[in-house]
């Protein structure tokens, strides 16, 4: 197997009173699609936050290829590691060709101009996202659902080896849910590595070849996806569910 580009060793993440996941162990390798499942409150973004390297974990290690990543330069962060929030941590702003372009910054020097090679994969995944043609629009005049494609588009320009996405589909709808799932599916088959925290667990199945069960309660379980079963969706969202298929395609919906 080849190596882990991300890794979480005996990993503690809390908050004030409360630990929310205590001692996950796992790692990421390049084709890995990984889901977290759980409820409200469970900590999946604060997880993710953890993975990249924006809070320090109460316990335990992350290592980006091979490395603590506490102690890399964010910069070399940056080359090898994409984050997408669950909402913007900034108004939006400049126009969506330029926001977009900001996911070449890592890869380019402080007084670096862009290059006609950036506007390339920036029109490449202005296209993949369904923004073709949206460059020289405002970011503050798109939708929600618009935004979030920009932001995911900024993700493909910045081009990582591993996408951490908290609720990637956020503000979708049905057909470019499955338009972007299916964009970073497509990433891991050419080597890179998602992590992704999803709401709907037919997403997961349908997507992700393994998941990461998140109860809240400090338990976490990483699994296949082949392996995931309604006693698992249970347990975390605190309903009973139902499996049927269509075709080679499992679902699972409440009762």
């Amino acid at each position: 197997m080849s190596a882990a580009l991300l890794a979480a060793d005996g990993l503690r993440v809390a908050v004030p009173g409360r630990v929310l996941i205590d001692g996950l162990t796992f790692a990421i390798h390049p084709g890995d699609f990984l889901a977290l499942l759980g409820g409200n409150g469970a900590g999946k973004s604060l997880l993710l936050r953890t993975l990249a390297g924006l809070r320090p974990a109460s316990a335990g290690s992350v290592l980006l290829d091979g490395q603590p990543i506490g102690g890399l330069p964010r910069r070399t962060v940056a080359t090898r590691l994409g984050f997408l929030p669950q909402d913007p941590d900034a108004p939006p702003q400049g126009t969506v060709r330029e926001s977009v372009l900001l996911g070449r910054f890592a890869h380019q020097g402080f007084w670096d101009a862009t290059a006609p090679a950036d506007d390339a994969r920036a029109a490449a995944a202005l296209a993949a996202t369904g923004l073709a043609g949206f460059a020289l629009r405002e970011l503050a005049t798109l939708s929600g659902g618009e935004q979030r494609r920009a932001a995911i588009a900024r993700l493909l320009v910045q081009a990582p080896s591993i996408y951490l996405l908290d609720e990637p589909t956020n503000h979708l709808d049905p057909a470019q849910q499955l338009a972007i799932l299916d964009r970073l599916r497509v990433l891991t088959r050419a080597g890179a590595a998602v992590v992704a925290s999803l709401h709907e667990p037919n997403l997961a199945l349908r997507f992700a070849n393994r998941a990461c069960l998140l109860a809240g309660d400090g338990s976490a379980a990483t699994l296949a996806c082949d392996a995931l079963d309604v006693t698992h969706l249970k347990r975390l969202y605190g309903i009973d569910y139902l499996e049927t298929r269509v075709g080679k395609q499992r679902f699972m919906a409440p009762e």
